[in-house]
């Protein structure tokens, strides 16, 4: 594989990129002279983290492309402009998530936990997999959990319609158990194309995180808030997978304090994680990319 050399210069598209770990993120990728794509649904965060980032950036500014990652017509719009835009994407973060109090769904009728968390990164990223590649050398990077350990993926209720356990974490969980499942298939995919795949788990952190699902949920972020990590730690192993040479040799892994852990064993099922692609392109349209119908090491 061609060597990576680090970030500088290269395109990074990452979304949830405008507050905690993702901004984080964002700051030290810019610092290490990456150039910027934030994916954003909120105008003024965006603004902020704009102007936070460009403090630090050497004079490149991030673009900011506002989408809502819970409709698939609004990532498909997302998909095109970048590619409209962009000859070249070197890097894809998925670290957009999010968790509900209650069962809410999207406006395409799916689940918005599911819609949010797994679907939003399965889509954008097989829109964008052929420029990725044509790109290579490329990295994707998705922001998992350790919520993941003990989920399984709801196979006959992927809608969550019989099932909401522990105020909508056990659901959460389910969607970072496929985060590492969608990585793995992907992985497999993208063999011997030049473009790599990983996760990462990036800690308890202390960020804004579930704070809008009431009170309850607020008082229990704030009590566990003094044994957090900072955002900045927590976006230790995000910032690794993107920059480091190191990190060229891993595809498929799921990374903790920036090496390669284990994760639960049903995220290492690799039916399920060919199954689930079956669904989630189901649930997606169908295939968006002569790669995402590839079996194992398709032609670059």
């Amino acid at each position: 594989m061609t060597e990576w050399g680090g970030v500088a210069g290269k395109r990074v598209v990452l979304t949830g990129g405008t507050n905690g770990i993702g901004l984080a993120a964002a700051i030290e990728l810019a610092r290490r002279g990456a150039d910027l794509t934030l994916v954003a649904r909120n105008e003024a965060r965006a603004a902020d983290a704009v102007r936070r980032i460009s403090a630090v950036s050497a004079g490149r500014v991030p673009d900011v492309m506002l989408a809502d990652l819970a409709s698939q017509s609004s990532i498909r719009r997302l998909a095109d402009e970048l590619l409209a835009r962009y000859p070249r994407i070197q890097v894809l973060v998925n670290n957009a998530g999010a968790i509900y109090a209650r069962r809410q769904m999207s406006a395409d009728g799916i689940e918005l936990t599911w819609a949010v968390n797994h679907l939003a990164p399965f889509l954008l990223t097989t829109l964008l997999l052929d420029r990725l590649t044509a790109s290579r050398p490329a990295r994707i990077v998705t922001t998992s959990s350790g919520a993941h350990e003990g989920a399984r993926i709801p196979f006959d209720d992927l809608n969550a319609e019989r099932a909401w356990g522990g105020a909508g974490f056990t659901r959460y969980g389910e969607t970072k158990l496929a985060n590492i499942l969608f990585t793995v298939e992907l992985a497999r995919r993208l063999e011997g194309t030049g473009v790599t795949a990983n996760a990462f788990h990036p800690g308890f952190v202390a960020t804004g995180f579930n704070r809008n699902n009431g009170v309850l949920m607020r008082l229990g972020m704030a009590i566990t808030r003094p044994f957090a990590r900072s955002p900045q730690k927590g976006a230790e192993s995000l910032v690794w997978l993107v920059d480091a040479e190191d990190a060229s040799q891993l595809n498929g892994a799921y990374i903790f304090d920036r090496r390669p852990v284990a994760p639960s064993p049903a995220a290492q099922n690799v039916e399920a994680a060919r199954r689930l692609w079956q669904i989630s392109e189901e649930q997606t349209g169908g295939p968006t990319s002569r790669l995402s119908s590839a079996g194992a090491n398709p032609e670059p």
